[in-house]
């Protein structure tokens, strides 16, 4: 990989990194300090394992496979990547997506439970 790929890399992880914290989450690059740590491209999402894509053409299925060969055991990998002129996107794996929808629709239940009186109505 050559030199102006490996800078728009390190960009993309900054510019996702920032995006992250706009979410309000302590994101950085995993890479910066070290460069030899094992961790995921940006950090800051505990038990996500995020591969940074800043491309123009990716393999997507290759990305993916990355990010699984990468993560850790408790760690749910993804991958976040945009193109020029783009919004950022997630790709997973569908069981992996399910196992966030499930927690998620847990804590709507939980939600109903504290609040009886109260209607959710977001969903489908």
């Amino acid at each position: 990989m050559g030199k102006a790929s490996r800078d728009k890399g390190k960009r993309g992880e900054r510019e996702l990194a920032g995006k992250l914290r706009e979410y309000g989450y302590d994101c950085r690059r995993g890479q910066q300090y070290a460069g030899t740590n094992g961790d995921a491209d940006v950090v800051g999402l505990p038990g996500i394992h995020i591969e940074c894509k800043r491309v123009e053409r990716l393999d997507l299925y290759g990305a993916v496979q990355q990010a699984h060969s990468d993560s850790r055991p408790a760690e749910i990998p993804a991958v976040m990547h945009r193109r020029n002129n783009r919004n950022w996107l997630v790709t997973m794996e569908l069981e992996d997506w399910m196992e966030i929808y499930r927690e998620w629709e847990a804590s709507q239940d939980e939600f109903a439970r504290t609040y009886p009186d109260t209607q959710y109505t977001g969903g489908c």
